[in-house]
């Protein structure tokens, strides 16, 4: 067996079968989807809380009378504006140092820092998703609805978001895909998270090519599969379409 072949076995070893060092990888793997999954939940509900606040703003400022509810939907907006120009005009590695060392530099709970940290990086961007899916509905859904007796809320809630949906579901699809992506910056705060993992066994080893190749695979495992589940649901909705 040539050299090379040996070496490379024998550090695949160090680096993942003693002391069973892949347990840190297999733990990254799991605080990492976990963190993934929970961020795109508080995504989507702020993104669903920031979307409808704009869009209510669009159609319906100029319609409604001088009060409380005008001025409350104002500021809504203006806060929603300054939140999404200032979470998609600031890096996410900022924005995570400044939520882990300033704004919750008391709290011990990494997993919790990193969960809020790119769930309100990530509710910018489904924001707009939302926003936009909700502007593509024709406005004569808007019409139907209030034919049928149902102010703007009732409409919105039961006509126009559920068909922006399904219409906007594999771009929310992909949002989680490139939020699994940038999860591998959490480990500067502490989280385990796979890139972290690998940097565990690195420091201990002393050695980046089995850790830092064996990441990078399981990153791209992730996301194939994850990219052809969305290929699945972009499928059935077409079907459903006919």
């Amino acid at each position: 067996m040539p050299e090379w072949i040996t070496k490379l076995m024998q550090d695949f070893n160090t680096a993942f079968i003693v002391d069973n060092r892949w347990k840190y990888l297999v733990e990254g793997v799991q605080n990492t989807l976990i963190l993934t999954f929970f961020a795109l939940i508080l995504g989507v509900a702020l993104g669903v809380i920031i979307a409808a606040i704009r869009v209510t703003h669009d159609k319906q400022y100029t319609q409604m009378k001088k009060g409380v509810s005008k001025f409350l939907l104002c500021i809504g907006n203006i806060i929603s504006k300054v939140y999404l120009t200032v979470i998609r005009g600031t890096p996410a590695m900022v924005q995570i140092l400044i939520i882990f060392f300033i704004i919750m530099a008391s709290s011990s709970n990494k997993m919790l820092c990193g969960i809020i940290a790119f769930g309100i990086n990530s509710g910018a961007y489904v924001a707009e998703i939302i926003r936009g899916g909700i502007m593509s509905i024709d406005e004569g859904q808007a019409e139907a609805g209030r034919s049928l007796g149902f102010n703007y809320t009732q409409t919105m809630t039961f006509i126009i978001l559920p068909q922006t949906f399904k219409g906007i579901l594999p771009a929310l699809a992909n949002e989680f895909i490139v939020l699994l992506k940038e999860t591998a910056i959490a480990g500067y705060v502490g989280v385990t998270d796979l890139t972290r993992g690998a940097n565990i066994i690195r420091g201990i080893t002393y050695q980046s090519f089995w850790p830092l190749l064996s990441i990078a695979a399981v990153y791209l495992v992730m996301v194939m599969f994850f990219t052809w589940l969305v290929g699945i649901l972009e499928r059935r909705l077409r079907k459903n379409e006919r």
